[in-house]
This record gives structure tokens, C-alpha cells and sequence, in this order.
């Protein structure tokens, strides 16, 4: 072999060193650049030697493509980078943040909210492995995941990509990466990426940082704090991932003190590279460069605004569509000097380093034998455990001294109701099959009603009324109701919200159906939402089950107590919006319900 880069058995910077002396600039850009799937042809990798592909929310081959489906499509995507002059391999990136979340069929498991109401780390570990198998399996690569976001606002609306409002609980959780890359070896090199092998994915820690910080939690908003706070409360997560090898990073959309964090050259490089020690790739945001061209301080235009990002310290740039004027306005920036050729050169063999480290030279396409991996009866088992930790019981009974849960699963007759009843991408949440998720059956899952027919007894007759009206309960004699309410899917700024009410009346339908029978109201959330005083009076139970995926058996799994309850909250519960934000630190910390919080069946008092 005369390339020294070609040959597995080099060590990897001898490799990263040969291929680099061996480019172009204009092949330095190509690795530099991320497209987006629906922008990328067969000639444009071939000949520009893009480094990455993605696709955004929902952009897969066709509707209800599966796994295999997206595998032959990455292949396809694959044989014509490896056709370019030097025959550098694609690293193909998804949004795989819980579960392969993108790809219908595949295991959907509890947001991040959900599995910070664990606090269990090996649960995270577990998930991680799992996903990674479900990602390889579509011959993807790399997932933009885990967000490390300690969310201090639940009007925020990526609050439920958050483990938790507690910065300890979010480093805890960080643990995913070694289910998604694998564990590195005793004396692995400090900082550098680790990818394990083939059943392994690039892991990607999110958004540096403090975007869970912002003003009013508004999303991609500015995060006004000191730099003691900053690191104290929003980095400390980050030097946990970078301790597991996690490969890549992902830049914040949002601001620190006003300063936009993909322009901000002193926290992307002098902290994150240089203290932190930091040896993987930092990756923009979807048009990171893009949105320091609006009106602000830096400038006007994409020209400048990719030489701040650059030389602040992105290494690669979701550009994702305008590739062209991309590598036009790089190049041409380094050909003036503006962006100096040694921060090219660095961003390239970090981008090149995570490739040889996750073997992409050596395995650049997908494996067929991990397609039975995916959607498994092991993973859907282990998400359905996913799903009963999470579960947080707030109230059972309307005296502590007589438990309304769990409840008699051979009743005679149960009424089911309420919008997240019956609605499998409800139970999602955003991040599933869409970017913002969408309604009805999106994926192959387990509702709470099809959940509460498959577990109740023989003889007891369900009866379901999304809406129910005061004829449903005539001449019906109900033993209890089961009404499932909570929020539609969103993501991102769609899910920012200042008022935080359960929406489609959930009030409404509460409130008839507990006057007229005992009820346990099932709350499907990614936050915690208002609950007045005189609609908490009326229930006889409630729990909080956040977004918890395609398995719906967790949810009855513990209602019906063959397990008990171990979820507690891992933020705060309001009592009103204009608390906000609320934190267990304030000395004016006034909660409906506090952070930790959680019932059991076996104690008196709650777990905290």
C-alpha cells in the first residue's frame, strides 16, 4: 500500500497526516461541508469531496421508508464519495434522539425529560447501545445526539430534550455516549474521539453552550449569566462527555451575554479546545452561518459571517443547502488570508480523525446483518422498562390514607378519555418521523389504550370516548376512568410557550368526567403544565409520563402495579407561569409540586 492512509494498521494522526498533505483546499473545504440529503448528487460528491450528509426531520427516501430502505439510499450516497480523487468516506448524520427516531419502525424511546425522571444512568447507557444498533442498521452513521441542555425554563420548547433542570442529574445522564460510541480502554488519551466499532455511532454532545439558559426560555435566545454561572451550571456536563470520547460537538444557535455562540471565538476554542482539551470536530447548527448574517453586530453578509464562525472554531458547517456560495466564499477567504490555511488544516484532521476513528475508511457501507435489530423484542422491551421509571405519581387519592392506584384490572367497566389517549405520535413527541412530530399513527407502537385492553381483565368491558359528553355516562355504570390528556407534538421555537396550559380542552374533559367517576388522569408532557387547584382537587390520581415513545405497556406496566412507581421529577413543577423560572435555589422557592418529587406505592411519603 503506498498511501499511508489507506492502511488500517498506521496509527491513526500518521494517517490523518498522509491524507492531509495529499489535498487540495478545495477538497479541505469539500470535507468541511455538511449538506442536506435532498441537495446531494451523485457528481457534487464525487467531484467536491463533501465530508457529510444529513437529513433533516423527516427527509428519508420515501414515506415510511425503512430501515433498509435508508440503508440502500446512505450506500448509494457512500459509492459515489469513495468514486472522488482521494476517495475520502462520508459521515452520514441524523437527529437519532430517542431512538432511530427518524425511520418508521424503529424503537421510540422516551425523550430525555422522561429518562432524567430515571436518574438512571445504565438505563441511559442500555438506550444508547440500542440506538446505536437501530441507527447502523439504516447505515447511518451519526447521530446529532445526546442534547446535554440543562433546561432552566419549561417554557422552552426543546425542554423535553432536556434530562433535567438539575446540572448533576444531566452529567449523570451523559452516559448514553458510551452506550452510542462504546466504552474507550483504560488510558485512552484524554479528549480524543472513541468510536468502538461497527455496532457503534459518532455521538454528538448538544448545543455548547447554554442553550437551556435563556431569557424566558425563548428558543436560540440570548443567555445572560456570568461566566462562573455559565460554567457552573450549563458546561459542566460537557467536560463529561468529552472524558467518554465523545467525537463531535455541536455549536448553540443561541447567545451568551449577547454574543452568538457560533461567533464566539473564546468559548468554542480557548474553552472547549483548549481547556477542555477537546480533540474530536465542533459542528454547526443547522445554517449556523447563515443566522450570523441577520441583523446583528458582526455584519451582514454570509461572507463575513463564515469567516467569524470559522475562525471562532467550526470545523464543519451544516450549511445544509447553498454549497456552492459555501465553498466559493471558504475558499476564497483563505486565498486572501482572512481565515488562516492552519485553521483549515486543524478543522480537516479533526473531521478526518473521527473518520478514522469510527473505521469509515476500512467499513464505509452499511451492515445488513444488524436490520433484525431493529424495532427487536428486546428493544421495545427496554424501552417499555424506559417508560415505567420514568412515570412520576403526583397524587394518589384524594385522602393519602386510601390509594386510589393501582387500580382493579378486573373492573367491570372502564371509561378511557381524552386527546393523548389513543395517539401514538402524542406519545412521541416531536423529534419522530418529522422534525416536529406529527399526529395519529406514525410509527409501529403500543397506544395507552390499546395498552390498558391488553392488560385489563377478560371480562371488563373498555369503553373509549376521546371527548366524552354527559350521554356517555347514561345508564353506564362505570367502575373508573382513565382520561389521557397532554400536549401535541412541536419542536424547537414551535414549541416555545408563555402560558404552558394543557391544550384541547383538557380541563374540559377532566372536569366532566371526575364529577361523575373516580378517575386517574394520565398527563402525556414534555414539561411540566399549569394544573389550578380545583382541577388537581378532582382527580383521584395523577401521573406524569412525559413523552413516553412507542411503548405504551410501560404506562400500565405500573397502574395497574405489577412494578411500582420510581420516577421523580427532574424539574420543578409550578404552580403558576408567572413563577417562572423556578428553582429550588430561589429563597422565594414556592412549588406546586418540588423538584425530586414522586409517590410510591409501598411509602407513605414521596421518594424525596
Amino acid at each position: 500500500m503506498d498511501c499511508i492512509y489507506k492502511d488500517p494498521n498506521q496509527p491513526t494522526e500518521a494517517r490523518i497526516k498522509d491524507l492531509l498533505s495529499r489535498m487540495s483546499l478545495r477538497e479541505k473545504a469539500g470535507q468541511m461541508t455538511q449538506i442536506e440529503r435532498s441537495v446531494a448528487t451523485p457528481s457534487v460528491l464525487k467531484d467536491l469531496s463533501l465530508g457529510s450528509i444529513l437529513s433533516a426531520g423527516g427527509s428519508g427516501p420515501f414515506d415510511k421508508a425503512l430501515s433498509a430502505d435508508w440503508a440502500d439510499m446512505v450506500d448509494g450516497f457512500q459509492k459515489s464519495a469513495l468514486e472522488s480523487r482521494l476517495g475520502i468516506p462520508l459521515l452520514y448524520g441524523i437527529d437519532a434522539v430517542h431512538g432511530n427516531n427518524s425511520i418508521y419502525g424503529a424503537t421510540i424511546f422516551p425523550h430525555n425529560v422522561g429518562l432524567g425522571a430515571t436518574r438512571d444512568a445504565d438505563l441511559a447507557q442500555r438506550i444508547g447501545v440500542a440506538t446505536a444498533l437501530e441507527v447502523r442498521a439504516s447505515g447511518i452513521h451519526y447521530t446529532f445526539a445526546p442534547s446535554v441542555a440543562v433546561c432552566r425554563d419549561p417554557r422552552w420548547g426543546r425542554c423535553y430534550e432536556s434530562y433535567s433542570s438539575d446540572t448533576n442529574i444531566v452529567r449523570k445522564m451523559t452516559s448514553i455516549i458510551t452506550g452510542l460510541q462504546g466504552k474507550p480502554p483504560p488510558g485512552h488519551p484524554k479528549g480524543y474521539p472513541f468510536v468502538a466499532g461497527r455496532t457503534n455511532v459518532v455521538a454528538c454532545a448538544k448545543h455548547f453552550v447554554g442553550d437551556g439558559g435563556t431569557h424566558k426560555g425563548i428558543n436560540e435566545g440570548n443567555t445572560i449569566l456570568s461566566y462562573e454561572d455559565l460554567e457552573r451550571i450549563h458546561m459542566m456536563p460537557y467536560p463529561d462527555c468529552i472524558s467518554q470520547g465523545v467525537a463531535t460537538i455541536m455549536a448553540s444557535h443561541s447567545s451568551w451575554n449577547g454574543t452568538q455562540m457560533h461567533a464566539h471565538r473564546l468559548l468554542l476554542t480557548d474553552v472547549l479546545k483548549v481547556k477542555l482539551g477537546f480533540k474530536g470536530f465542533l459542528i454547526s447548527d443547522w445554517e449556523g452561518v447563515d443566522q450570523l448574517s441577520k441583523p446583528n453586530p458582526l455584519g451582514s453578509n454570509y461572507r463575513t459571517s463564515l469567516c467569524i464562525a470559522v475562525n471562532a472554531g467550526i470545523d464543519m458547517v451544516m450549511v445544509p443547502h447553498g454549497y456552492s456560495k459555501f465553498l466559493e466564499d471558504l475558499i476564497d477567504l483563505v486565498e486572501s488570508g482572512e481565515i488562516p490555511m492552519a485553521r483549515i488544516d486543524d478543522a480537516v484532521e479533526r473531521i478526518l480523525r473521527v473518520k478514522f476513528v469510527a473505521r469509515l475508511f476500512e467499513y464505509p457501507y452499511s451492515d445488513r446483518s444488524l436490520l433484525d435489530t431493529v424495532g427487536c423484542k428486546l428493544h421495545r422491551d427496554l424501552a417499555r422498562e424506559a417508560v415505567r421509571k420514568s412515570l412520576v405519581l403526583l397524587k394518589n387519592g384524594k385522602n393519602p390514607m386510601k390509594p386510589f392506584l393501582p387500580l382493579d384490572r378486573k373492573a367491570k367497566r372502564v371509561l378511557v378519555a381524552g386527546s393523548n389517549a389513543d395517539n401514538l405520535g402524542y406519545q412521541c413527541g416531536g423529534w419522530t418521523a418529522t422534525g416536529c412530530g406529527a399526529s395519529g399513527r406514525i410509527t409501529i407502537g403500543t397506544t395507552v389504550l390499546e395498552a390498558i385492553k391488553e392488560a385489563v381483565g377478560d371480562k371488563t368491558e373498555v369503553i373509549y370516548e376521546q371527548n366524552p359528553s354527559p350521554a356517555t355516562f347514561e345508564g353506564q355504570d362505570f367502575s373508573y376512568a382513565i382520561v389521557v390528556v397532554g400536549e401535541g407534538p412541536y419542536a424547537e421555537f414551535t414549541g416555545d410557550n408563555s402560558e404552558l396550559i394543557i391544550p384541547f380542552n383538557a380541563n374540559d374533559v377532566i372536569s366532566l368526567v371526575t364529577d361523575r367517576i373516580p378517575t386517574l388522569v394520565i398527563l402525556i408532557s414534555g414539561r411540566p403544565l399549569v394544573l389550578e387547584p380545583w382541577i388537581l382537587e378532582k382527580m383521584d390520581a395523577l401521573v406524569a409520563a412525559w413523552l413516553p415513545g412507542s411503548e405504551g405497556g410501560g404506562i400500565t406496566d405500573v397502574i395497574f402495579g405489577d412494578y411500582d412507581f420510581e420516577g421523580r421529577l427532574p424539574v420543578t413543577w409550578f404552580k403558576s407561569v408567572e413563577q417562572l423560572p423556578i428553582h429550588p435555589e430561589d429563597n422565594s422557592y414556592d412549588p406546586l409540586f418540588p423538584f425530586g418529587f414522586g409517590l410510591t406505592y409501598n411509602m407513605k411519603g414521596p421518594l424525596n
